[in-house]
């Protein structure tokens, strides 16, 4: 799904339905909504990510995509999390930021070489543009992104 110029949109899977959406960013605001089940669609918040949508996601957006590879039972993937929420609610229609649970996608952290969690990759046009392993400021994963 190309991104024409001068829009500010993303693709993301609906939580409810999983159906893919293309959100205008710059209509937050407004409380964009489910094509399909008509339920709300928050970017204010990490979205989960699977093996299945993420190229589309991550190719879909017009703004830098973070994403998390993370597992529930890491001790720092949760120290790292509420630095995730708190970018993704400050910084909504700036950034979408992404959660891909590891143990649920193995195919997806061998194919971006994730031998240690938390670590978050920044993406701007589908392009990965920096990483980052371990427990890291909140500045640090902003500048990640590119949002400094």
């Amino acid at each position: 799904m190309a991104i024409e110029t001068g829009t500010r949109a993303a693709v993301v899977r609906c939580p409810f339905c999983a159906r893919l959406n293309r959100v205008d960013l710059a209509r937050l605001a407004d409380g964009p909504k489910c094509a399909d089940c008509a339920r709300p669609l928050r970017l204010d918040r990490p979205i989960a990510a699977t093996e299945a949508e993420f190229d589309e996601v991550i190719g879909g957006a017009a703004v830098p995509v973070l994403v998390d590879f993370y597992a529930d039972w890491c001790g720092p993937c949760r120290m790292t999390a509420p630095i995730l929420d708190d970018i993704a609610h400050s910084r909504a229609g700036e950034v979408l930021v992404l959660k891909v649970d590891t143990d649920r996608n193995p195919a997806l952290s061998e194919r971006f070489g994730i031998r240690s969690i938390p670590t978050i990759i920044a993406f701007r046009g589908g392009s990965e543009l920096n990483r980052v392993v371990g427990v890291v400021p909140r500045r640090q994963l902003e500048t990640l992104a590119g949002l400094q």
